[in-house]
């Protein structure tokens, strides 16, 4: 397993994102948002800054999370979160996703994230078909381009749980479409991550970390990471017995009272190599991390 974050949880601003991300033992970050403006709509000068600040702090791209096919496809009852991206009608889709195609080549990066549309209830069968129609016109734009296209359970989205991106991957045999699973997403709408793990674990090429707790009125609270419902050390212990080697990348989502995102960020991701090291006790990938001069987190995991 490899750490990783989405570095907008931290700071919308790079470079600022960045600093947090060199105290740690993280080799690439996850793009969504650059200075407030979402990934998929930055223009060449801001991609090009980006990619500056990032070769500068000797860091990679390990994946594009863009909002392809966060759109209308079966008349929508929710609509989830953004980041920043205007939301198109179906058709442009396709033209942002080549779009960000092209955005992942800029930053060798080799998977994009992608959604299954606006949620309007329960995932039937021919509410499956017709997402697996729209992502097989999608294949053709990863594959010409060797790019990986993640789909990740959203639970604003048709496809929110493990079970459900399971029922739409088994359906499509294409080398080219895989799995981002976010636990996070899954508990909201009431699965355990034990259990959409296991449905969708033979896909899974990218995971989004993050912990809640559901208050008395059934809402969701996003905590920091070990301190929420979620159970990340037992989770943690399954995704490595799966045999897993992909980036475990943090979505911090949590707030606490008189602390910056930065410093929630930081307490993550403490908490989450505590959780990852734990779990892969026998395992160089985690022992032969050490601390700098100054405190700081060197060398890699996995």
């Amino acid at each position: 397993m490899k750490l990783s974050v989405i570095t907008d949880e931290i700071d919308s601003a790079l470079e600022r994102a960045l600093q947090v991300v060199q105290e740690f033992p993280i080799e690439q970050v996850e793009l969504r948002t650059l200075w407030g403006v979402n990934i998929a709509e930055a223009d060449e000068g801001t991609l090009s800054r980006a990619r500056q600040l990032l070769r500068q702090a000797g860091l990679g791209v390990c994946s594009i999370a863009s909002p392809v096919f966060k759109t209308d496809l079966f008349g929508i009852r929710e609509r989830g979160a953004m980041h920043g991206a205007a939301e198109q009608p179906l058709e442009k889709h396709f033209e942002l996703l080549q779009h960000c195609v092209e955005i992942a080549q800029f930053f060798d990066a080799p998977l994009i994230r992608i959604f299954a549309f606006w949620r309007a209830g329960e995932l039937t069968p021919e509410r499956a078909g017709h997402i697996v129609q729209m992502l097989e016109r999608a294949l053709p734009y990863a594959e010409r381009a060797g790019i990986l296209l993640g789909l990740e359970n959203e639970h604003a989205c048709q496809v929110g749980t493990g079970a459900e991106l399971a029922q739409v991957l088994t359906r499509i045999g294409s080398p080219w479409l895989r799995a981002v699973w976010d636990p996070g997403n899954a508990f909201v709408l009431g699965e355990a991550a034990s259990a959409g793990y296991a449905a969708i674990q033979p896909w899974v090429a990218h995971i989004h970390v993050k912990d809640a707790i559901r208050e008395p009125d059934s809402t969701v609270r996003w905590v920091i990471i070990g301190e929420g419902e979620i159970g990340y050390a037992q989770h943690l212990a399954q995704i490595a017995q799966s045999g897993y080697h992909g980036f475990i990348s943090l979505e911090t989502h949590a707030r606490v009272d008189g602390l910056s995102q930065a410093e929630v960020s930081r307490r993550c991701l403490r908490a989450l190599l505590g959780l990852i090291a734990s779990n892969m006790s026998d395992s160089s990938d985690i022992s032969d991390r050490a601390k700098d001069s100054g405190g700081h987190y060197v060398g890699t995991i996995g």
